[in-house]
């Protein structure tokens, strides 16, 4: 399995797993040390804890709402010089400090 790109997911400020493009799509696994935190949160209803990754073909819904959306979209493009379809890199670039509990990072912290 090739690994491309690798987003640090972070809820509440807390280090809760890791978003992967990848060969056959995307991969999101849950950090095991954030499982077992008592007041540790699912990061979305669609991705409810569990241990083994989720695999998709394309973006995870849930990560794709993160991205933002019209004029807003097009500086974010604009200024980063990033494709239309390139919503990897646009959650990456976009999504650091987004609204909502849930924040992206190129780096993990």
């Amino acid at each position: 399995m090739g690994l491309f790109r690798t987003a640090f997911v972070y809820v509440r400020n807390h280090y809760a797993g890791e978003l992967n493009e990848i060969d056959s799509g995307y991969s999101f696994q849950y950090n095991e040390d954030y499982l077992e935190a008592l007041t540790s949160t699912a990061v979305s209803l669609t991705l409810p804890f569990k241990k083994e990754p989720y695999l998709s073909k394309t973006l995870f819904p849930f990560f794709d709402g993160l991205i933002p959306e019209g004029w807003l979209l097009e500086v974010v493009v604009r200024n980063w010089k990033i494709d239309h379809k390139d919503r990897f890199g646009l959650l990456l670039v976009a999504c650091k400090d987004c609204v909502g509990n849930v924040s992206i990072s190129e780096e993990k912290i």
